[in-house]
């Protein structure tokens, strides 16, 4: 055969293998929506993520939210995600292609060895999904048989069309027109098969999918100022009178308390793990006198502590909205570690989750009666995205230090590795002092004087906020009015500034002072390794 041909059936084969991969990919969507079977482009993408370099990972990590932020995309936590998903699902459909453009060299039109080579394709995408799978646990049975079936059946569709491709040639040979309307006919046919089919199936697994994601899913319900009222210990909030003659922030300015569904999400999954409840178990072990081994409910049963947790994520920019505020409740940490019995030289808790997440909490954070075992959010259960059924909460640390569907507590005698300190990021991850103008409003009549209301949040840790200034056009640091006291001592202040109206554009800045007086740096910093630095400003045409 010409070498031309040998060119076009290696291009024919990238074609089909991209081509066939989509009917793959909702297939496997439809298992994955009805039965809960491993999603294997997602599988396969964390398996990748998970064993290169951690400075390449946070290069990509950085690139991406780059991007999303210098397009003005929200919520960033979303964009990212779907952002992640897409990559998988191409590099699913590469991979396909690649394989596809193999069998078609391999095979030279034979039909029979088309179709023993794809079948080895097949195979080779089956032992990879498999592999990748069994990193999230052991796939059962039945799932191995469906990914068998989906993978293997691709491997053999794409050697089929191949062989199908390659007899249309030879039959139409020397003869230029019915070989062109022989590739046509084959090209569209072979699109028009293979969207109708998948197009079904998607349909089905979108029907399927509501009811994985609604349970336990966020309902977008945000806390109010009476479910507050139960807090207790260090941070409680202050009582409901004394919020209730806070000045009002500015309208636009962000809630004072996150809906769930409105709560960012950053973690090491494109879909978050699906943790059978009745199943479940928290594995309490090492340094310990009496080794636990806790069901939800048991927990649920021990004393529970509410408290209003501002929570950030390492990788905030300044400026951000990787940063939320809720009402959180659990057990305390050290609680649960005296009913367990610590040894004396135990200095530190390495925690196991769902998803093989791993940190360490030290000494410190043990001890402190704000760090609690987190199952509601909101004054309801965790959802699946937020890290149902268990996490941790510690005080004055970001969000890559807080795992989510936690499994075990080993108590140990030193700190132990941290997945994303083991990656080139902060082992301490202590927040820095923020401040955020997140509205410039219309202006208003205030006594007489027009004036334009600026508004958004300041945050600190757990360190708190003494003052927040505002800053116009490069003139004079102007002090600006806090909405106090906050809704408790580890949470965001909203604040909330008016300055005398002048018509144009301006530009306005903002900077924080933390509880202990020092203010923030206003040097510029990326996120990594220690968090985001410098000020943020917003230009208003007013």
């Amino acid at each position: 055969m010409p070498e031309c041909m040998r060119r076009v059936s290696f291009w024919s084969g990238l074609f089909v293998g991209a081509l066939t991969s989509v009917l793959a990919l909702a297939l496997l969507e439809l298992g994955a929506a009805a039965w809960k079977f491993p999603f294997v482009p997602f599988d396969m993408f964390e398996w990748i993520t998970r064993i290169l370099p951690g400075l390449l990972i946070t290069a990509g990590i950085d690139v991406m939210v780059s991007l999303i932020s210098a397009l003005g995309i929200r919520p960033t936590s979303v964009a990212a995600k779907l952002a992640e998903q897409g990559m998988a699902i191409l590099v699913f459909v590469v991979g396909s292609a690649i394989l596809g453009g193999l069998v078609a060299l391999v095979s030279r039109g034979r039909t029979r060895i088309a179709l023993v080579a794809g079948v080895v394709a097949g195979a080779l995408l089956l032992t990879a999904g498999i592999e990748a799978a069994s990193r999230r646990g052991e796939p059962s049975t039945a799932a191995i048989v469906w990914l068998a079936a989906v993978l293997l059946g691709w491997g053999a569709l794409c050697g089929g069309l191949l062989a199908t491709r390659a007899s249309i040639a030879r039959k139409t040979h020397g003869m230029p027109a019915r070989a062109e309307r022989g590739r046509r006919n084959f090209l569209l046919g072979s699109i028009a098969g293979v969207a109708g089919a998948s197009a079904a199936l998607f349909a089905i697994a979108r029907r399927l999918r509501p009811e994985a994601i609604a349970a336990r899913g966020p309902t977008g319900r945000a806390a109010r100022l009476r479910d507050i009222s139960g807090t207790t210990g260090p941070a409680a909030s202050p009582r409901a009178d004394v919020l209730a003659r806070r000045i009002m922030p500015v309208q636009g300015t962000r809630p004072e308390l996150t809906p769930n569904s409105s709560f960012y999400r950053i973690d090491i999954n494109l879909e978050p793990p699906r943790v059978n409840a009745e199943e479940w178990r928290l594995g309490v072990e090492g340094l310990v006198d009496h080794p636990l081994s806790l069901s939800l409910d048991e927990i649920r049963r021990m004393p529970a502590v509410s408290q209003v947790i501002t929570l950030e994520c390492i990788s905030n920019r300044v400026g951000g909205d990787l940063i939320g505020t809720s009402l959180w409740t659990g057990v305390r940490l050290r609680e649960l570690l005296d009913r367990a019995g610590l040894q004396q030289n135990a200095r530190a808790v390495h925690i196991r989750a769902a998803d093989g997440f791993y940190e360490s909490v030290e000494l410190a954070d043990m001890n402190d009666p704000r760090t609690l075992l987190v199952y509601e959010m909101n004054r309801e259960p965790l959802a699946d995205i937020h890290g149902f059924p268990l996490r941790i909460y510690i005080p004055n640390r970001h969000g890559m230090k807080q795992p989510k569907w936690i499994t075990k507590l080993h108590v140990a005698d030193r700190d132990g590795p941290g997945y994303w300190v083991e990656r080139g990021w902060s082992a301490k991850a202590i927040p820095h002092t923020t401040s955020v103008i997140d509205v410039v409003d219309k202006p208003l009549d205030r006594g007489g004087t027009r004036v334009v209301p600026v508004g958004g949040i300041a945050y600190a840790g757990a360190r708190g906020i003494s003052r927040v200034e505002v800053q116009v056009d490069g003139g004079a640091w102007e002090p600006a009015s806090l909405i106090a006291p906050p809704l408790s001592p580890l949470c965001w202040v909203l604040w909330r500034y008016e300055w005398p109206y002048k018509a144009g554009k301006h530009t306005f800045r903002v900077r924080a002072f933390d509880g202990t007086g020092a203010a923030q740096e206003v040097r510029v910093e990326p996120p990594h390794p220690d968090g985001a630095t410098g000020i943020d400003e917003l230009v208003a045409k007013v």
